[in-house]
């Protein structure tokens, strides 16, 4: 039995697939679904879990050489916000794209993971390295 990481047995699942330059999603509670994409819903409560939370969880076991966000993320959220999921992606690059070019993105990664985070924009694109 599993005792510490990752416990979710369909998120193990779907990061055992990714692979080197594979990405996958990590979406915000009002991120669209999309049809076809597999998803791991992970929303319990609005607020549980976080995107930061999630991000924090994969990245402790998984390697990561880009992140992918929106632009719109800056804007719409407060300093305090922005610097901790900033921190939460060191190590990797982290570029910031129009949303609607982040959203072109979505089609080609290996799956979609659901937070109830209601932060705006707080979506990300994670690049295996």
């Amino acid at each position: 039995m599993i005792t510490s990481g990752i416990v979710n047995p369909q998120l193990l699942s779907l990061l055992s697939r990714v692979r080197h330059t594979n990405s996958l999603v990590i979406a915000d509670v009002g991120f669209p679904s999309w049809p076809g994409l597999e998803t791991v819903d992970l929303s319990l409560v609005r607020g549980v879990p976080t995107v930061l939370q999630v991000l924090n969880a994969i990245r402790a076991q998984w390697q990561c050489g880009e992140i992918f966000m929106a632009q719109e993320f800056v804007k719409h959220n407060d300093r305090r916000t922005r610097a901790a999921l900033v921190k939460a992606c060191a190590g990797a690059e982290l570029r910031f794209e129009p949303h609607i070019t982040f959203k072109q993105r979505v089609p080609q990664v290996i799956g979609l993971i659901r937070t109830a985070d209601p932060i705006q924009y707080a979506n990300m694109i994670l690049v295996s390295a």
